[in-house]
This record gives structure tokens, C-alpha cells and sequence, in this order.
């Protein structure tokens, strides 16, 4: 199999090279139509003044092949925008292998300014969810972002998640047909709310007994009339007619307009959500219960969808004068429509927003499936129970770049609880504890990790990194922090496993303050369920590891002098830090 590189470069230059074989068809498209219609026009000229047969022919032969011509336009120009969309993928494939910014939403309506998803940078631009995100519809935006805020704790839910994954990863043609096709008919925030309030209307027409009788008695004496005006040339019991259809029109007009306005211009967006139905239902499943069950929900879900569509699409017809006026005269057209619209909604009110959640499932589970696609070296975690626990070798971030990465080895849990981390600024303390907390995360949304070697307990995470204050709420950075710390230890009460990671706290006391409520802090995780990376510059907390009898160890990030330089390796060493920066920087940029 290519690598992911190569498969996508080979996938831009085949769309490129699409992309100029449609435009110039298009262009070739316009330039007949133009000489068609023009011909249409002489032709109708001389047809005018002399009725011949040749003329007659020639006329109708010249406006059916305009009319082939603009079918034949618009085909060309739906390939056109397709191959733009797939152009659009791989080049941002490729950007987002190349380190460059993904051009996807980077979920910053999503953060919150306390608990990790701040801390271990989830959501925003060059975040987690930046990284992973290949959604085009609100609700899988929204089942993404729902996943990273409340990850799975079950390991069962957490095996069938990679196995849909790990499946889903290799179908690349479906996955970016996908993405192209939701991405096509685009979607702003909040479009489907309408059609959710339109779903609790109670249907009117279609359980009034009456209105079932006349709506096809009246357009069939309407018929009758017509022939019977044919026959004897009386005009009159057709106007009759026409005058009965828009009476009972209007007895329903307020509750027809009023469900228009809800219905209104949402074919783009359930076309959106029904092609990806209808392109999923395709998937080989394989061996992944999780992605057989999707595919059988979404080929009903599919076709469903596109049926609402295509009656969406047909009551905005209303809104053409011309068509109102002709339908609604002789065939009660919006009556029609209102019809098959209640009886649709009868069907299916009750799956409707389990279908939109089956697109939002399918758009995340496509998510995590490019990052894997992605990232062929990342490992498949291995979920175990019991007491908070984790080992992970050659452990990195994975919003680094590969070039720039460093690995590092964690092995906690069962004695080792409590890993205390030393070492300078810039050293890569809080670093580390965001690439352990970001891959926790990964590996509790059933996505592979950036390590080579990764087995962990499912665990809550709990992080006290970046604190900050608020003057609206009248709370000093002092008084955040304890409440972090507060939260932290009112979940461990719960006794789900935790992973608990502290980057130094208490800052705003003095220092011996800051010792005790330190030392009394580490003492109090001992209790519950949990493991703990503790980053602190207070060296003097070190003396723990005798004290606490191998329930906690010390590491550091340590620092070195290269050519009167400070050189960082950012690898995690065994043992309390003993290089200082510091001063060594300030008296070099001339501060002291």
C-alpha cells in the first residue's frame, strides 16, 4: 500500500488533471448553447413567416438540443465542483502531513476556559480537534468535539471504536467521498433546528378524513370540467372548479406557510446528510460490529432522508408564481405536498434525530479513521481494567511534527502512583504531561496513539496546567487554582480511575506555604484511584520518595551548557533535576 504521501499526491494530480477536462467541456458546453439558441432564434423567425414542415422540424429540433445542451451543462458542472472538493481534500492531506494548518474548522466554539480540554489545548487553532477534524456537517463537528469533552470509559465501547477505525481507515475512497459530498452542499450552524420544530407539529391534513376525499375528487372533476370545456367550449364549470381549489387552499393557508417557513430552502441540507447516509451504506464492514450496525441503520436512513429532500425540494416550488398559480388552480398542489409531507413525518418523527446522530457517528468515526490513515506508525492501545494504570514506550505529542519529536518511556500505576517531575524552564515539564493527557484521550476515543507501545486503564482526566482568573467573576488566579484542585478531588471521590496532572501549583504563596500544601496535596492522591504526574520547579518535594515508600518516584527534564548555550533534550530522566537556567539566562541577555 502507497504511503499516505504518495496516495494523496497521486489523488491531486488526478482531480487536477479532472478539473481541466471539465472546464473545458464546460466552456465548449457554453459556446453550442449560444449557437443553438441563436439558431433556435433564426430558425423561429423564418418559422414565423413561412410555415413549412422543414421549418417546423428545424425548430423543434434546435430547442430540444438547447435543452440537452443545459442538462449536459449542468452534469459538467456538478463534475467540476466535485473535482474541486477532491482537489481541496488531498491538497489538505498533504498540508496537514507537511505540519501546515488543516483547513477544517480548528473547534474553538467549543472550548472551555477551565477543565483539560483548556489545558491539554483540544480545541482552537493548531489543537487536538484542529488536527483530527474532517467534518462538514454541525452534527458531526458537534459528536467530535462531544467525544474529546466526554471519552470512553468502557473498554468494550472503546475495542469496538478501533476496530470501526482501524476497518474505516483502509476504504480511502469512500471516507474522502464522504467528505467531498458533505462539503459540496455545506451547511451553516443550526440549519436542521427548523425541521426539528417542524417534526413536533402535529399533522392536520393528513388525519382530516375530508380534506383525503377532495384532494383527489376536486382535481379530478377539475379533469372532467377541462374535457367536458373541450367538448362543448363552456369555460364556466372549470372557473368554478379553480374557485373551490383555492377556497379550501386558503381555509389551511396560515397552517401551510407557517410549516413552509420551517421547511424552507433545506434541501441542500438533507441532501447533505442523506448522501453521506447513502455513500456509508456502502462500507465493508468486515469484522466491526460498530460499522455493520451503522451501515444497516444508514441505508433506511439514507433513502429516508433523501425521500424528505425531495419533498422539501417540492414544496419550495410554491414559491415559483407561475408553478403556485397552475398547481394550486388545478391539483391543490400545496395541499398535495402537505399531505405527503405529514405522512412522512407519522413515519419516521421517531428516528429522525437518530439518523442526524448516525451522520455525526460517521463523520468522527471518518475523522479518527484519516489520522490513522495518516499516521500508518501510530499503535492501537490496549485497554485493560482494574486499578488506574499506564505504560506507554516511545511515547510523543502528536501535534508535533515527526522531525521534531522526542519519545519518552511512562510506566505507572498498582505501587507507582505519583510521578513527581523536576527540571528548569523550558526543560519540557508541562510538555510531557500534555502529551501523556493528549494520548489518554486519543486512546479513550478508540484512535490510535502516538507511541509504539501503549496499554492504560480507562480513567477520567483531571488537570490543573493553565489556570486563569476572571475579574467578571471576581476570582484572583489564587483562588482558580484551589477551585481546580477542589474539582479534581471531587471527582477522584467518585473512585473512577483518574489520570491527575498538576503543573506547579500554588503559586501565589509564599514558599513555604506552597511545600506544605504541595507535599499534603501529592499525600491526599494516595487515597483514591488514580495516577498522578506532579511538574514542580520545589526540588525540596523530592524527599517524598523515601517518605512514601515507592508509591512515588521522581523524574526530571534536565538541562546542559553547549558553546555557552543551553541545550534541551527533552528527555524524561530518572532522579531529581540539578541544572538551573535561570540565572545562567538572565545574566546572558543582560538582566543581572
Amino acid at each position: 500500500m502507497p504511503s499516505p504521501e504518495i496516495f494523496y499526491s497521486e489523488k491531486l494530480q488526478f482531480h487536477k488533471e479532472q478539473q481541466t477536462k471539465f472546464k473545458r467541456q464546460l466552456a465548449v458546453s457554453g459556446i453550442l448553447r449560444l449557437i443553438m439558441f441563436v439558431a433556435f432564434l433564426c430558425v423561429f423567425y423564418f418559422l414565423l413567416t413561412s410555415w413549412g414542415t422543414l421549418f417546423k422540424v428545424a425548430s423543434l429540433i434546435t430547442i430540444l438540443g438547447f435543452i440537452s445542451l443545459v442538462r449536459h451543462g449542468l452534469y459538467v458542472k456538478e463534475q467540476l465542483n466535485w473535482s474541486d472538493q477532491m482537489v481541496f481534500i488531498n491538497n489538505n492531506e498533504l498540508n496537514v502531513l507537511r505540519n501546515l494548518p488543516n483547513a477544517f474548522e480548528n473547534g474553538a466554539r467549543f472550548s472551555e476556559k477551565d477543565g483539560y480540554d483548556s489545558d491539554l489545548d483540544i480545541f482552537g487553532s493548531n489543537s487536538l480537534y484542529h488536527l483530527l477534524n474532517r467534518t462538514s456537517t454541525s452534527h458531526g463537528a458537534e459528536y467530535l468535539a462531544g467525544l474529546l469533552k466526554h471519552p470512553l470509559l468502557d473498554m468494550a465501547e472503546i475495542l469496538l471504536q478501533q476496530d470501526a477505525i482501524r476497518t474505516f481507515a483502509q476504504q480511502r475512497d469512500i471516507r474522502q467521498s464522504i467528505t467531498a459530498h458533505g462539503l459540496l452542499n455545506g451547511e451553516e450552524n443550526g440549519n436542521l433546528q427548523t425541521i426539528y420544530d417542524w417534526l413536533k407539529f402535529p399533522a392536520v391534513l393528513s388525519e382530516n378524513r375530508w380534506i383525503r376525499v377532495i384532494r383527489y375528487l376536486l382535481p379530478g372533476s377539475i379533469l372532467l370540467c377541462l374535457l367536458y370545456y373541450l367538448i362543448s367550449d363552456n369555460y364556466f364549470p372549470v372557473i368554478i372548479g379553480i374557485f373551490i381549489n383555492w377556497i379550501v387552499i386558503g381555509l389551511y393557508a396560515r397552517y401551510i406557510n407557517k410549516q413552509h417557513l420551517l421547511l424552507s430552502k433545506k434541501q441542500a441540507i438533507l441532501d447533505q446528510y442523506a448522501g453521506i447516509l447513502q455513500i456509508f451504506s456502502t462500507v465493508n464492514a468486515s469484522e466491526s460490529t460498530l460499522l455493520k450496525n451503522l451501515a444497516v441503520e444508514s441505508i433506511d436512513a439514507g433513502r429516508s432522508v433523501s425521500k424528505l429532500s425531495k419533498l422539501a425540494g417540492l414544496f419550495d416550488q410554491r414559491m415559483n408564481l407561475l408553478v403556485n398559480l397552475f398547481l394550486n388552480s388545478f391539483f391543490l398542489y400545496d395541499i398535495q405536498c402537505m399531505i405527503a409531507l405529514e405522512k412522512w413525518k407519522s413515519k419516521h418523527v421517531n428516528r429522525f434525530q437518530k439518523w442526524i446522530d448516525v451522520v455525526g457517528h460517521i463523520e468522527c468515526i471518518n475523522s479518527f479513521s484519516s489520522f490513522h490513515f495518516n499516521n500508518p506508525l501510530f499503535v492501537f492501545p490496549h485497554p485493560i481494567q482494574g486499578q488506574a494504570a499506564l505504560s506507554a514506550t516511545a511515547l510523543a505529542h502528536p501535534l508535533i511534527h515527526p522531525v521534531e519529536r522526542v519519545t519518552n518511556d511512562i510506566h505507572s500505576g498498582h505501587a507507582e502512583k505519583i510521578l513527581l517531575i523536576t527540571g528548569s524552564n523550558m526543560s519540557g515539564k508541562t510538555t510531557f504531561l500534555r502529551t501523556v493527557g493528549v494520548n489518554i484521550l486519543l486512546a479513550q476515543c478508540g484512535s490510535p496513539v502516538c507511541a509504539t507501545a501503549f496499554t492504560f486503564t480507562p480513567m477520567n482526566i483531571l488537570s490543573s496546567i493553565r489556570v486563569n482568573d476572571s475579574l467578571q467573576e471576581h476570582t484572583s488566579y489564587f483562588m482558580a487554582e484551589l477551585q481546580r484542585l477542589q474539582l479534581i478531588i471531587h471527582e477522584l471521590k467518585t473512585g473512577i480511575p483518574a489520570l491527575v496532572l498538576v503543573d506547579e501549583i500554588l503559586k501565589g504563596t509564599n514558599s513555604e506555604d506552597k511545600n506544605y500544601g504541595s507535599e499534603s496535596f501529592i499525600k491526599k492522591l494516595l487515597v483514591y484511584n488514580c495516577i498522578c504526574l506532579f511538574a514542580t520547579h520545589d526540588l525540596s518535594l523530592g524527599n517524598l520518595e523515601v517518605v512514601l515508600g515507592g508509591k512515588l518516584k521522581n523524574y526530571c527534564f534536565e538541562s546542559s551548557l553547549q558553546n555557552n548555550d543551553l541545550f534541551f533534550d527533552y528527555r524524561l530522566g530518572v532522579g531529581i533535576a540539578k541544572n538551573k537556567n535561570a540565572s545562567f539566562l538572565m545574566k546572558k541577555m543582560g538582566i543581572i
